[in-house]
């Protein structure tokens, strides 16, 4: 198997101005009719985490406090992983195309995080009415909306 190779398309950005994603000059035509998706899924790189040793950690110990003792990296949202790729899902507040700038109301990567890719959030491609879950987290929220008033700090053991 080869290796890939992948370049930022843009960065995070967490400020004073708000939450944003800023596109390289390059790549903003890519932005065309990106109006009317009210969520983006943004492909973005664990930069912070991104070290020889991350890369090998397969196996974790409970990281949920309602997870079994030992967790395989891959049923976790962990940063440590072979490849350090991220996917969230941001609400989309304003898209500034001259500037290449796509506010966001939150995503979850820290300030100057490399973007990787972004695609439309559609129901259609996305959106699954009824996912299952193991019943260590089946108590977790449904939807981002709920999400956000979850208390999250008292299901992590870190």
């Amino acid at each position: 198997m080869k290796n890939l190779e992948v370049n930022p398309i843009g960065k995070v950005v967490n400020g004073e101005d708000g939450t944003y994603i800023e596109v390289l000059p390059q790549y903003i035509p890519a932005l065309k009719a990106l109006d009317g998706f009210s969520h983006l899924q943004v492909i973005w790189w664990f930069s912070d985490f991104d070290s020889p040793e991350a890369r090998t950690v397969t196996e974790v110990p409970k990281p949920y406090k309602n997870a079994p003792e030992v967790v395989g990296i891959f049923a976790t949202r962990s940063p440590v992983r072979p490849n350090p790729l991220a996917l969230s899902t941001a609400e989309v507040i304003r898209i500034d195309y001259g500037k290449g700038r796509i506010e966001l109301t939150y995503i979850d990567a820290n300030d100057q995080t490399p973007v990787l890719d972004l695609k439309p959030y559609t129901p259609s491609l996305d959106r699954v009415e009824n996912p299952r879950v193991p019943d260590w987290c089946s108590h977790w929220p449904k939807n981002i909306e709920t999400s956000e008033d979850f208390p999250w700090e008292e299901e992590f053991h870190f």
